[in-house]
């Protein structure tokens, strides 16, 4: 499975929904609470050792209400668990089941004297942390009043219990006073909540978006710890580096030993001169620069790799116009001498007073006259050259397309023509007039040179991919003698030539032609003799397939 670097974006639950079930959760501690308060109050009325005040005035019904009230607090955490009802629905029966169960316990226990009204305090303050700010003065003003109604039932029915009308009162306006200071404090919890939570969703979306921004740079962008182990690498420079798998925590020296090696460079010297090294990507060279993240030397570094092909194909184009000129205004005035000395030797040629040597000296200008011409004509083929323009091209298509015109131009039998494809469905972003000019000049060097293998077969041509970078390339393969290896380099120089009747242009165009295509020709040998054209990774020149 082929490793790639891009993340799936993350998704940020809306803040509504993240308050939302952060409510949930404080309602339930505060059920927790409910039920462990129930818990107390029901154990201490079975075993009858705790305070002798609880229970004392109605000890049934203090157990009774201690039983009902754990029920109802058990009942709530399948309620909370299931959320049914509703949060606000269920915030109201809670505080309200409160009010009741303590108003009742209260007064089993004796009235105001028992203590237990604080408890109402909580319940008032933990359902005010919930909702809004008129719905808690409502509860506080219901468990004032159900302090009242118990004071007066107590008052009426019981004149042996002390009653304090102003006891409770003064309880209810702590109550009103809780109820408000909750809000207060709630509205400010809601506040800091909604601002972490829309900073968070800010922060999410900024990493996101700068995560989605280094992914599509064109520049390779690679991140590595004190460690030099990898801990982020974009698109481009897994391009560039060839296309390693899961490269993340790797060490750097096990992907690119150059860039290793210039980057333990550059940590010993920060002002050393960063150096083009060759890509994995075959047409392609790389200018790393290198930063630190901070000050501090264990935050990591920051490597930037650019691919120095957009910046030379620049270079050719400027080298191009300018040679184009300059070689048009230099052919233009040889051809007019150089026409002058042909039409003489044409006219020399008609006379029949001619010894064989003298046809002989005609013959040779002749011959070299036409061989500048040639020359001059291709100078200007250069000079006029446009800008490619790339087309995507099934190469096993194209090729079986030329190959068929080539051998009806050249008169070859079918046998004398090897198709070797390697890569049936690879595709190609190449001008296709200039892949024409290319191919078809490198196939009648060839032919020029081959000598006949004993199957019959003089050319083979070879289609395919290489294999950690599935970057296309084509050979054209003779079975000739082959070029010394002390004039690889410069038989793709202007001019050069082993043969007395070339130009030495040939190959010069032919690389050129690949050049302003982002492509490469070199020279091979290590099988049999011949030329390959090393296509661009289409993402490098930007082509989407």
């Amino acid at each position: 499975m082929e490793y790639t670097p891009h993340k799936k974006p993350r998704t940020t639950a809306p803040p509504a929904l993240n308050n939302q079930a952060q409510s949930w959760q404080p309602l339930l501690y505060l059920n927790t609470y409910r039920a462990v308060l129930s818990s107390f109050f029901l154990i201490i009325i079975l075993i009858g050792t705790g305070p002798q005040i609880l229970g004392e005035h109605n000890p049934s019904l203090f157990l009774v209400m201690s039983v009902l009230y754990l029920i109802t607090s058990i009942v709530a955490f399948f309620s909370i668990h299931w959320r049914r009802p509703s949060f606000l629905i269920q915030v109201y029966l809670h505080v309200i089941i409160d009010i009741i169960a303590i108003t009742l316990l209260m007064h089993a226990s004796g009235g105001l004297q028992s203590g237990i009204a604080i408890l109402l305090i909580i319940a008032i303050a933990g359902g005010s942390l919930l909702i809004a700010r008129k719905s808690a003065i409502l509860l506080a003003a219901i468990a004032t009043l159900f302090l009242l109604l118990e004071q007066s039932y107590s008052m009426l029915y019981n004149p042996s219990l002390n009653t304090s009308f102003t006891q409770a009162g003064l309880i209810g306006a702590i109550l009103f006073l809780t109820a408000s200071t909750s809000q207060l404090l709630a509205r400010r919890i809601r506040e800091s909540e909604a601002l972490a939570t829309q900073r968070g969703v800010d922060l999410a979306n900024m990493e996101q978006l700068t995560e989605y921004i280094i992914q599509r740079m064109q520049t390779g962008i690679v991140v590595v710890d004190q460690n030099n182990r990898l801990r982020l690498i974009n698109e481009s420079a897994w391009q560039l580096l060839g296309k390693p798998e899961a490269p993340h925590k790797q060490p750097l020296h096990k992907l690119s030993p150059e860039l290793s090696q210039q980057l333990q460079s550059w940590l010993h010297s920060p002002h050393h001169q960063s150096q083009l090294f060759h890509s994995q990507i075959a047409t392609t060279m790389i200018m790393p620069r290198f930063a630190r993240l901070g000050t501090d030397r264990s935050a990591g570094l920051l490597i930037f790799l650019e691919d120095t092909s957009a910046m030379a194909q620049k270079a050719q184009d400027l080298k191009l116009a300018s040679l184009g000129r300059l070689t048009a205004s230099i052919a233009h005035e040889i051809r007019n001498p150089l026409g002058a000395i042909s039409h003489a030797g044409q006219l020399l040629a008609e006379s029949t007073q001619l010894d064989q040597n003298e046809n002989r000296l005609i013959e040779i200008i002749s011959n070299h006259s036409k061989r500048m011409n040639t020359i001059i004509e291709n100078i200007l083929q250069i000079s006029r050259r446009e800008q490619s323009k790339p087309e995507k091209l099934l190469l096993s298509t194209w090729v079986s397309s030329f190959i068929e015109e080539f051998r009806l131009t050249q008169k070859l039998p079918r046998l004398e023509i090897l198709i070797t494809n390697k890569a049936k469905k690879t595709t190609v972003f190449f001008d296709p007039s200039q892949l024409h000019q290319v191919v078809w000049n490198l196939c009648q060097n060839a032919l020029q040179y081959t000598k006949t293998r004993p199957d019959g077969v003089k050319l083979e041509i070879e289609i395919g991919q290489i294999n950690e970078t599935f970057i296309p390339y084509l050979i054209i393969i003779d079975f000739g003698a082959g070029v010394n290896e002390k004039l690889k380099e410069q038989i793709f120089e202007p001019f050069f030539t082993t043969n007395a009747k070339g130009t030495g242009l040939g190959l010069y165009i032919a690389r050129e032609l690949c050049e302003s295509n982002q492509a490469h020709l070199n020279y091979i040998s290590e099988k049999n003799h011949g030329f390959r054209i090393t296509f661009s990774d289409t993402r490098r020149i930007g082509v989407n397939e």
